[in-house]
């Protein structure tokens, strides 16, 4: 049986050494990465890092330092301790530190946003500065979107269901933000606008969300740039304007019904004939009685008469 051969321990340790080495690297790289990029929000004040720091026995007179934008912009320049350049945009807005080279910008504009270059060069001989730095950082600028605002528009209605279309907004923000809803804790999927003048302006976002309610349900609007998120919710009623339609009575229903309105009608007349007849004979009788009771009264006094006189013959 063949043996295969192994490798030496010396290469061995030297790969080990290099793999080692390889991923310090890497982990170095990326930590210095992270520290080049610097974040702030609109109209506040920061601090863009230079990578050179002058010692308490050197002078700013002995340096250049130039603060440039894009490589193609110059932000400010000192040289022999004095400011030689800015650029109109940053007046009134700009200051550098004399010890560490800060690049301090306040208030901060979208329009900062970008990669920001600190190039500093000794003067040891005039003739021939060296540069002892030369580093990039990155201005990342935020803006805050305003509270989402959720509208209702009822667009259909009937008694199982109500179609809403409902919109939501956000307005002022940067960079360019990302929208999202649930209803009920289930998400849903906008119809997505945004508007802005440029690409360092800020954004206005719109979505747009067509909706079938059977039920008063709960919907949340989200917003969310760069890792900040605003909210809104707002609680979905579905209207309850059922109209039952009325059905006209049938035939049938009619005429049975005019025909008990018929016989009710002749009973009350019957019935007030009666009652009429009734009381009219019942008013004639105590008037005849009393009519011969006055006769009866009358004659008697007649006959006591003819008794007097009879007796006085």
């Amino acid at each position: 049986m063949a043996c295969l051969p192994t490798a030496p321990p010396a290469l061995a340790l030297r790969r080990w050494l290099g793999l080692g080495l390889f991923m310090l690297l890497c982990l170095h790289l990326g930590y210095a990465l992270e520290k080049k990029v610097v974040k702030s929000k609109l109209g506040e004040k920061v601090g863009l890092p230079c990578c050179h720091e002058i010692e308490s026995s050197d002078s700013l007179h002995n340096y250049r330092v130039y603060w440039q934008k894009n490589t193609m912009e110059v932000v400010l320049a000192y040289a022999e301790g004095k400011e030689i350049s800015k650029d109109k945009r940053y007046m009134n807005r700009t200051e550098m530190d004399d010890r560490n080279f800060t690049l301090w910008i306040s208030p901060v504009e979208i329009l900062d946003n970008g990669p920001y270059q600190c190039v500093v060069q000794h003067l040891r001989s005039s003739q021939n500065p060296s540069v002892v730095c030369d580093e990039t950082v990155t201005l990342f600028v935020t803006a805050d979107f305003s509270k989402p605002n959720i509208t209702a528009n009822v667009s259909g209605n009937s008694c199982e269901s109500t179609e809403m279309v409902v919109r939501c907004s956000s307005y002022g923000g940067f960079p360019k933000p990302e929208i999202s809803g649930t209803l009920n804790n289930e998400s849903v999927v906008w119809n997505v606008s945004w508007v802005s003048e440029s690409s360092l302006s800020p954004y206005s976002v719109t979505g747009i969300l067509h909706l079938n309610v059977t039920k008063d349900v709960s919907f949340t609007c989200s917003v969310e740039s760069n890792g900040f998120t605003k909210s809104t919710s707002l609680l979905l009623k579905k209207t309850n304007d059922c109209v039952v339609p009325t059905v006209p009575p049938s035939y049938n229903v009619i005429t049975a019904s005019s025909i008990i309105i018929i016989i009710f009608l002749l009973a009350i007349t019957l019935a007030a004939r009666y009652l009429s007849r009734h009381v009219c004979s019942c008013c004639c009788k105590p008037q005849d009685s009393v009519e011969e009771g006055v006769k009866e009264c009358t004659e008697t006094p007649m006959s006591s008469k003819v008794t007097s006189e009879t007796s006085s013959v």
